[in-house]
């Protein structure tokens, strides 16, 4: 493993928005980092049904290990296990609440426990609109154990003229929260705001 950069954990959910997750993963793999995808069974069928093929095939052929949601032996699990973060994108309402109140019932809950335990950056992209009490509630809580929240909104200012550049901003905003620069941030349509 010597030489080898420290693993940054992609948590997948069964939220909408599949595509944030694939452009966060290819910009991570841009910069050189060694990302470990973790996928919810409803986040598989929801990147099934959004992106028209199976998650495992296209980590498999992007060269991406991906980590059983059913693992929690796998090495992500323990904060002995050292990563340079974790996003979770996109990030469902039921996943947040999850992380909130600490329960590990799957790997990419524990594998957020222990980013948050063990003090290293973790970021959530959520997807729900409107939100409620209850979702403003559980995310004031990460935000107070120093979870970075990125919504998913499409920066304007920037002149989008297609989805995909709405995605790309999203994926390198939440990157940037974590720590991983990206190349996008010395672009000129992603820094003509104070965005």
């Amino acid at each position: 493993m010597t030489g080898e950069p420290k693993p940054v954990i992609v948590g997948v959910t069964g939220a909408s928005g599949s595509v944030l997750a694939k452009r966060s993963v290819e910009l991570l793999i841009d910069a050189g980092e060694r990302p470990i995808l973790v996928c919810t069974d409803a986040g598989a069928e929801v990147w099934k049904h959004e992106m028209g093929g199976a998650i495992d095939a296209w980590a498999s052929s992007a060269g991406v290990m991906m980590v059983d949601i059913r693992d929690v032996g796998a090495p992500v699990a323990s904060g002995t296990t050292e990563t340079k973060g974790m996003v979770v994108v996109p990030c469902s309402m039921g996943t947040a609440a999850a992380i909130a109140h600490g329960l590990s019932v799957n790997l990419l809950q524990r594998a957020a426990d222990v980013t948050i335990k063990e003090a290293r950056p973790l970021v959530i992209v959520p997807r729900e609109s409107p939100l409620s009490v209850i979702h403003l509630t559980n995310m004031l809580t990460l935000a107070r154990a120093g979870v970075r929240i990125v919504l998913p909104v499409p920066a304007f200012y920037a002149e989008p003229k297609t989805v995909d550049d709405v995605v790309e901003h999203i994926a390198s905003r939440a990157l940037g929260a974590l720590g991983i620069a990206t190349g996008l941030e010395n672009s000129y349509r992603y820094r003509r705001s104070g965005d």
